[in-house]
C-alpha cells in the first residue's frame, strides 16, 4: 500500500468530520423516506382527518385511509405525493439531525476517554441536534404537509403544487416569508423532542442491550441490537412527540385567511385548545399508529444505513 493510500485510511479511520456526517445522514434518510412516504401522507391526512367544527371523518383506521387515498388519486399520485419534499427535507432537517449528533457524540466519547457517557448528555446532543435541524429545514417540513395534505381537500381548495420547488415558490410570493415557518414553534418542539428520544435512546439502547445481554447481542454493531434499539426508541418518541405533530400538521396546513377574516388559529396553544374542545383530548394521539409504524421502520433504515455507511469510511459506528 502506498504512503498516501495509507494516510487516507488513516484519516478516514480518524473520524468523519461534520460535512460527512451530515451527507451520511442524508442519504440514510433518503433510503429510509424512499420505503416509508407512504405512512407519512396516511399520517398527515388522518391527523387533518375531521379538522372544523362538525365536520366528518373520512378514515376509519390506517388501512382504510390507504385504500380511499389510492382510489381517489392513485399509489403514485395518492401515496407518493410529495416524496420530492420528503426527499429535499433529508438533505436540510435529516441531514443536520443525525449528522450534528453523530459528531457531538463523537467528540463528547473522545473527550471522555473511553467513560460511559450519561444518558442525559446523550438526550441533550439529541436536542440540540434535532432543534437546528428542524429550524433549518422547516420550509420543506411544511412543503411536505401541505403537498400530502393536498389530495384530501375539495377541488376549490386544492393547491395543486407541481412539485417541491414549485410548492416553495409560490408560498413565498403568495404569502410571504413567514409562510415557510408557519406552524414554527411546534416544529421546533416536536424535533427536538423526537430527536432527543429517537436518537438518544437509540445510543443508549444499544450500549445498555449490548452490556447486559451479550449472549443475546454479542455484536454491538450487529443488525439484530440495531433494529431492537430502533424500535424501542420509536415507540418512545412516537408517544413523546404525536401531540404535537398533530398541532403541527394542523397549522401548517391552515389555508391563509380571507382579508379581514380571523385564520382558523391563531397559535399553538390556540390550536391544542379548539383541537381537544372540538374533537376530544384522544384527537391528540390521532395518527399514533401510522406514525408509529412510519417511525419505527424509518428510524431503522436510516439509522442502520447511517452508521454502516460511516463504518465503510471510517471503521467506527456512526453511534
Amino acid at each position: 500500500m502506498s504512503n498516501t493510500s495509507e494516510a487516507s485510511v488513516k484519516s478516514a479511520q480518524a473520524g468523519a468530520g461534520l460535512g460527512m456526517r451530515m451527507v451520511l445522514g442524508a442519504l440514510g434518510g433518503m433510503g429510509a423516506a424512499t420505503c416509508c412516504h407512504p405512512l407519512d401522507v396516511i399520517r398527515v391526512q388522518m391527523q387533518i382527518d375531521g379538522e372544523g367544527k362538525g365536520a366528518a371523518r373520512q378514515y376509519k383506521n390506517p388501512l382504510d385511509a390507504a385504500v380511499k387515498i389510492a382510489q381517489r388519486n392513485g399509489v403514485v399520485r395518492g401515496l407518493y405525493t410529495g416524496i420530492d419534499a420528503a426527499y429535499l427535507r433529508q438533505w436540510t432537517y435529516g441531514s443536520c439531525r443525525v449528522g450534528i449528533y453523530a459528531f457531538l457524540l463523537d467528540y463528547a466519547t473522545k473527550e471522555a476517554k473511553g467513560a460511559p457517557l450519561p444518558f442525559w448528555k446523550k438526550l441533550l446532543m439529541g436536542c440540540t441536534s434535532g432543534a437546528i435541524g428542524s429550524f433549518v429545514g422547516c420550509p420543506t417540513e411544511v412543503a411536505l404537509i401541505r403537498m400530502s395534505a393536498d389530495s384530501k381537500l375539495p377541488p376549490e381548495l386544492k393547491r395543486n403544487y407541481r412539485n417541491v420547488f414549485d410548492c416553495l415558490t409560490r408560498m413565498y410570493k403568495e404569502e410571504g416569508l413567514q409562510s415557510l415557518w408557519k406552524g414554527g414553534l411546534p416544529t421546533i418542539i416536536r424535533a427536538t423532542l423526537l430527536s432527543s428520544a429517537v436518537l438518544g435512546c437509540y445510543s443508549e439502547c444499544k450500549e445498555q442491550l449490548h452490556a447486559k445481554l451479550p449472549a443475546v447481542f454479542p455484536h454491538k454493531d450487529g443488525i439484530p441490537l440495531m433494529f431492537t434499539a430502533t424500535m424501542a426508541a420509536s415507540f418512545v418518541a412516537t408517544g413523546v412527540s404525536n401531540p404535537f405533530d398533530v398541532v403541527k400538521s394542523r397549522l401548517q396546513n391552515m389555508p391563509t385567511p380571507e382579508p379581514g377574516k380571523p385564520p382558523i388559529y391563531s397559535s399553538m396553544p390556540d390550536c391544542f385548545v379548539k383541537s381537544v374542545k372540538g374533537e376530544g383530548v384522544l384527537v391528540l394521539g390521532r395518527g399514533f399508529v401510522p406514525a408509529f409504524v412510519k417511525l419505527a421502520p424509518y428510524t431503522t433504515i436510516s439509522l442502520i444505513l447511517t452508521d454502516k455507511l460511516t463504518k465503510a469510511l471510517t471503521g467506527k459506528s456512526a453511534m
